[in-house]
């Protein structure tokens, strides 16, 4: 998307460039105290963290980024956008901002990449935090035919812009529909601004293509912090199954209802998720 983010964006008051090798990532930080790393889902943006970011900032300092390619931040390598070169990107901006996050929430795609943070080195003392966490390798024929499906999209061109250019705002209800979330006008009109912008989409389609989660998952037992999953009931894009299969492979992890919710569960009540992560720093 076109930088700078327009006014009426989310949190635009707190937006800023920050160029660390070798992306242009939207940054967007705020308020004082314990710091925590927000990290949105595949397809979404910084605005996915619209109701918890401003929940945390009068007690935390709270940072939220805009993925490779997604959002407003401007990806500067196209072979960078998979679960390992993400995390090493992202310790690589926080060790230059200085941040030491002392929790790391993810949504969906979010929760393997902060996992991969903690691989690396990371140590975040509240540990890691997951809403819906995307941490299933797929099954059968999806198992081959989504990389494969996603790879031609993201080589095909203007597979992008075509995508882009006919998005319309039933399409993208549609899509929001199948999350199972109900996230209101405000919402669709942010998906429908990401969904409807080229660079977006070739960065979305870009993590699909990349998309590995083998060796973390292999990995889940190392994982060495704490680590709660959230879980939204109702979520049809990952079923609750998932967290809970995750979490019995981590020596310190648990799983967590936050009842009848779809996959966008932190956008359908941010309260609760702000209030879940207060308890974590108690």
């Amino acid at each position: 998307m076109r930088w700078p983010p327009p006014s009426d964006w989310p949190m635009a008051a707190h937006s800023r460039r920050v160029i660390s090798a070798p992306h242009r990532w939207h940054v967007q930080e705020s308020g004082a105290g314990p710091k925590i790393l927000l990290l949105h889902g595949s397809g979404g943006a910084t605005q996915s963290w619209r109701g918890v970011f401003p929940l945390l900032t009068p007690d935390f300092h709270t940072v939220a980024v805009d993925l490779p390619g997604q959002g407003f931040t401007q990806s500067g390598a196209s072979g960078r956008s998979g679960v390992n070169d993400t995390a090493t990107d992202l310790a690589a901006l926080c060790h230059q901002e200085g941040w030491v996050p002392d929790l790391i929430v993810g949504h969906s795609a979010g929760v393997p990449i902060a996992l991969q943070m903690v691989r690396g080195g990371m140590k975040p003392s509240r540990g890691v935090l997951g809403i819906n966490g995307a941490l299933q390798t797929f099954d059968g024929v999806a198992g081959w035919l989504f990389p494969i499906l996603a790879k031609a999209l993201a080589a095909a061109p203007f597979t992008a812009s075509l995508f882009a250019a006919t998005t319309t705002e039933g399409r993208v209800k549609r899509l929001l529909d199948g999350t199972g979330s109900q996230i209101g006008p405000e919402g669709l009109r942010l998906y429908l601004a990401l969904a409807s912008d080229t660079d977006h989409v070739a960065g979305t389609l870009a993590q699909m293509s990349q998309w590995d989660l083998e060796r973390l998952v292999d990995a889940l037992p190392e994982i060495d912090v704490p680590v709660l999953l959230l879980i939204g009931e109702d979520d049809p894009a990952v079923p609750p199954s998932v967290s809970v299969r995750a979490a019995r492979r981590m020596p310190q992890a648990e799983t967590r209802s936050l009842g009848q919710f779809g996959h966008l569960a932190h956008e359908e009540d941010p309260d609760s998720v702000a209030r879940i992560i207060r308890v974590l720093f108690q």
